[in-house]
């Protein structure tokens, strides 16, 4: 009984060791995966716009304002993965033809949405509205001319969109802007709710709507043509006509935006 019982202890401490090497050789062949780097202003951001924006019909108070600004103006390309050194902002990368312009959506809710709209060399987003929306736009790489208009009769979105009448709109803004540059602000009503962008060079502008487009809640976007419009005042005022584009936007996202999918599945997992 003696010997046997040693035998079975001595089986079990092997099996113990065994257990051990097995486990050991499992580890060594577990690859790591490396987890990319989050920022913490986007962190900053997304939690910002959680408190901030509050639903359709709210106009964020200033201060709140304010805090969106601040936390956008400190933001670099690289905390969103990007790089002036990629290769869509390369002046000789330039591909030949019409410029496509892309986009990728970072996060989106009822409440806001966060996204990055990348245009290459003289491409043009046309004059469109934000209807019932305050939007915070930050250029984070590259150059682009801004032109804003305000109409001044103010009218309600369901306007906007069925009627084809010229309305007349207050230029606010008509100047190139070049990263890093101020987090420009639009709200439903003022601030240049009207605006074109067209890119001076390769760039990339952050966007922050807040509430974001929406077809079903009536906040669906309007495309304009301005025409110009005499006025004794010496204010300059153009003609604004409503009109209907074909899509423009190109929804592919090319290789250098992958970056800034990955962190946004970790950063946004809710």
């Amino acid at each position: 009984m003696t010997i046997e019982a040693g035998l079975v202890g001595k089986s079990k401490e092997a099996i113990r060791q065994a257990n051990k090497v097995i486990r050991k050789k499992k580890c060594a062949k577990t690859k790591r995966i490396h987890m990319p780097e989050i920022s913490i202003s986007l962190q900053r951001l997304f939690i910002a716009c959680k408190d901030v924006f509050k639903g359709p019909g709210i106009v964020p108070p200033p201060q709140d304002v304010n805090r969106l600004q601040r936390i956008l103006d400190n933001m670099k390309p690289e905390d969103v993965g990007l790089s002036s050194d990629l290769g869509f902002f390369n002046p000789r990368s330039a591909i030949k033809g019409t410029p496509s312009i892309t986009y990728t959506t970072i996060y989106q809710c009822k409440t806001f949405s966060l996204c990055i709209f990348f245009l290459p060399p003289t491409a043009v987003i046309p004059l469109h509205n934000h209807p019932e929306m305050t939007v915070f736009s930050k250029l984070l790489l590259g150059s682009m001319h801004i032109k804003s208009y305000d109409l001044v009769d103010s009218v309600t979105s369901d306007e906007l969109t069925q009627s084809s009448q010229l309305r007349l709109a207050r230029m606010k803004a008509d100047n190139v802007f070049t990263a890093p540059c101020n987090t420009s602000v639009l709200y439903p009503t003022s601030g240049g709710n009207i605006h074109a962008f067209t890119a001076v060079t390769a760039c990339a502008v952050l966007d922050v709507l807040g509430p974001p487009y929406s077809k079903d809640d009536g906040r669906d976007c309007t495309y304009y043509k301005d025409f110009l419009y005499s006025s004794h005042s010496g204010e300059s005022f153009k003609r604004m006509h409503p009109f209907s584009v074909v899509t423009y936007l190109h929804c592919n996202i090319i290789y250098c935006y992958i970056q800034i999918q990955n962190l946004l599945c970790i950063i946004f997992n809710e």
